[in-house]
């Protein structure tokens, strides 16, 4: 599987309303976008005992992976599993629908159902969880401000109200308590296949922005 490049980008609160208006009149929303412009995600991370996935992120290492499950506005009928891979500059994703009962059992460090999938992906986490002793870790929330242009498929998407579960790993409750984690921090994300055009180019461009390594799993891992 061909990898896509990925930037991201610190951006304040003033740019972010700016950016928010210039891409809504140059791109489309994505199609799973709410009433408001946004939606809600929830992820469950994945880590080692030894936390290699945190490490080798705050670390810079290039090539590395981490696996995820993760919902979208609270609705737990479309769960997907996820493993993210970093390459050099190249980033690729490959994800597996699972239901609420796997997606409990693996928040449970329950793992053994997963050698009887066929997928590869189901195969992988087996072998990560089972030799490396890869387990829950912390729960992740944010809102996603996200926008789609389909030369380049790129697909640009504006983070915000970071919280963390802290240890928590109940995934599948909605009144779960999470705290902010990152403060006011938004967080700008730019993905394209083999070229950026320059409409999109043009319309990200603003003077304050910062590129920046930024982990919204790292950042909510700070405050074990």
């Amino acid at each position: 599987m061909k990898g896509r490049h990925e930037i991201k980008h610190y951006i304040s609160l003033a740019d972010y309303y700016v950016l928010r208006q210039r891409l809504r009149a140059v791109l489309k929303p994505d199609s799973h976008t709410g009433p408001n412009g946004a939606y809600q995600i929830r992820s469950l991370y994945f880590d080692t005992p030894e936390d290699t996935a945190l490490q080798e992120k705050l670390d810079g290492v290039r090539d590395r992976d981490k696996f995820r499950i993760r919902y979208y506005n609270q609705d737990t009928s479309f769960i997907q599993l996820e493993k993210k891979s970093k390459r050099g500059d190249a980033c690729i994703k490959i994800s597996a629908g699972i239901t609420e009962t796997e997606a409990q059992r693996l928040a449970d460090g329950d793992y053994q159902w997963l050698k009887e999938k066929k997928e590869d992906l189901f195969l992988e986490l087996y072998e990560a969880m089972d030799r490396r002793g890869l387990r829950a870790k912390t729960i992740v929330d944010y809102e996603r401000d996200p926008f789609v242009y389909e030369p380049g498929n790129v697909r640009i998407t504006l983070d915000h109200h970071i919280r963390t579960g802290i240890r928590s790993t109940d995934f599948l409750n909605p009144d779960c308590v999470t705290i902010p984690a990152a403060g006011d921090v938004i967080i700008l994300e730019v993905k394209w296949d083999a070229f950026l055009p320059d409409i999109v180019r043009d319309a990200v461009q603003l003077q304050s922005r910062s590129s920046t390594a930024f982990s919204k799993y790292a950042a909510c891992r700070m405050f074990e």
